[in-house]
């Protein structure tokens, strides 16, 4: 008898998790972090507290624009590009205490690579609340 599509599926001796749906999973990250707001995000960036990191794709950033300032980094090289020991890290990425704000298009894909980066030891990782697009809406800078 095989399992079903919501059954754990046993390797043979390891304990396997039940599945998670992406809106659970999105829940439990965001649950061991505080996630900022554009207003906030901007006063921490201004005041050199904060490291804004886009993680949107060209074409994304191609339509909307750029926050003056961020660091552009694709989603695929984040931990690399961020990882304080890591040889392939981008010079802004000084210290494990070191405040990044992740910035995804609406919020979502940021959450996930904020707690991507707290397993990289960065605990002041977060995200922003809605992302680039709330970031716009709120009339903060863009180019």
């Amino acid at each position: 008898m095989s399992a079903g599509a919501h059954e754990p599926v046993s390797d043979g001796g390891s304990d396997v998790q039940p599945p998670v749906g992406i809106d659970e999973l999105l829940e439990r990250v965001r649950a061991g972090y505080e996630r900022i707001e554009p207003r906030q995000a901007y006063e921490a960036a201004k005041a050199g507290d904060a490291l804004l990191v886009d993680i949107r794709y060209a074409a994304l950033r191609e339509r909307d624009g750029l926050i003056p300032g961020a660091l552009v980094v694709e989603r695929n090289e984040l931990e690399w590009r961020l990882d304080p020991q890591g040889s392939h890290r981008a010079a802004e990425a000084t210290s494990h205490s070191l405040r990044v704000v992740v910035i995804c298009n609406e919020g979502y894909a940021s959450s996930l690579a904020a707690q991507s980066l707290h397993q990289l030891g960065m605990h002041r990782a977060t995200d922003l609340v809605g992302g680039f697009q709330a970031w716009k809406a709120s009339g903060l800078p863009v180019v």
